[in-house]
């Protein structure tokens, strides 16, 4: 049997943690473990749920690579604390949060979950090449619609959806992404293009919204069918719409390189297997939790990972 891989869109579910448990959970020595704490439960949920063989927790080593905001440079800049030269710039992230980071790490060492992160590249990159070379089925758990782009029926690829909550989470699948958006998955990257996505800074091409984006590439396939028959005015595109496409050629020339998902990063091989605990690693890591006071959320994640089937 295959297994299935389970890929984390680690800083999306750690930022939900934050806001999902109250800030007034804190350690012996008064740091805030309210994300960590929510982070780790999150992980026990979804192994239980979802029974993944092995797991990543993918990571953004640049949450703003630089080669994406050289191509837009709205790209996420209403998220920038401050711009750092030859370095990737700080992002704006809570006090209480920033100083949880480092401790999710150590957590997820304790229990040994891998961690994955790539050099000016964001966990999407991460999530897309680890998909797009998996041998086995994925479920990519993530509250970012951009990685719909990812879901294949084909491939059993799936993205486990947080928007709504961990307590309403959505599988989509092929007919999700159709039924929603009226494009197919591989449609998804040129959908977000043409529709442009305020949250990432990304314009979008002006009087193109999610109806009409849907519309042109039901006629023309993808985007280099639709500028071409912007370009040629043939193929049926009204006046109107065509106007708009050629107004928006100079985005739509460097747009789909920032949000299409890198799918062939030079990752190294790591073993993401899940396996039980051994007698001497869970009192590592029930010392951790109890530094930390992390209470039952490392208990919890350390049950879910002996119910996990190593054959």
């Amino acid at each position: 049997m295959p297994g299935r891989l389970m890929l984390l869109d680690s800083a999306s579910l750690y930022f939900r943690a934050f806001y999902g448990v109250p800030d007034k959970v804190r350690a012996p020595d008064g740091t805030p473990v309210n994300a960590v704490r929510g982070f780790l439960d999150i992980i026990a949920r979804l192994v239980t749920t979802y029974t993944p063989t092995d797991l990543v927790a993918c990571w953004d080593d640049d949450w703003r690579p630089q080669w994406r905001v050289d191509l837009i440079p709205s790209y996420k800049t209403h998220r920038v604390a401050q711009v750092v030269e030859g370095a990737p710039d700080i992002e704006v992230v809570p006090d209480p949060l920033e100083v949880q980071v480092p401790i999710i790490r150590e957590a997820l060492a304790a229990v040994g979950i891998v961690i994955v992160g790539a050099a000016e590249h964001e966990a999407d990159d991460v999530i897309g090449t680890l998909a797009t070379r998996a041998t086995q089925p994925v479920d990519i758990v993530t509250g970012d619609r951009d990685l719909f782009q990812l879901v294949d029926d084909a491939r059993d690829v799936r993205v486990v959806y947080t928007a709504r909550g961990m307590s309403n989470l959505e599988v989509v699948t092929d007919e999700t992404v159709v039924k929603k958006y009226g494009v197919l998955p591989q449609q998804y990257a040129d959908f977000a293009t043409l529709r442009g996505d305020s949250s990432d800074g990304l314009p979008g091409v002006a009087g193109i919204g999610e109806k009409s984006a849907a519309g042109l590439l039901a006629a023309y396939g993808d985007l280099p069918g639709i500028i071409a028959a912007a370009e040629s005015g043939e193929g049926g595109m009204s006046a109107g719409v065509r106007a708009k496409i050629t107004a928006g050629l100079p985005y739509l020339a460097v747009a789909p390189e920032v949000v299409g998902v890198v799918r062939d990063l030079d990752l190294p091989d790591v073993d993401a297997r899940l396996r039980p605990l051994h007698d001497s690693a869970k009192t590592d890591a029930a010392a951790f939790a109890e530094h930390w006071g992390l209470g039952g959320s490392m208990t919890r994640l350390i049950e879910a990972l002996d119910r996990v089937e190593t054959d």
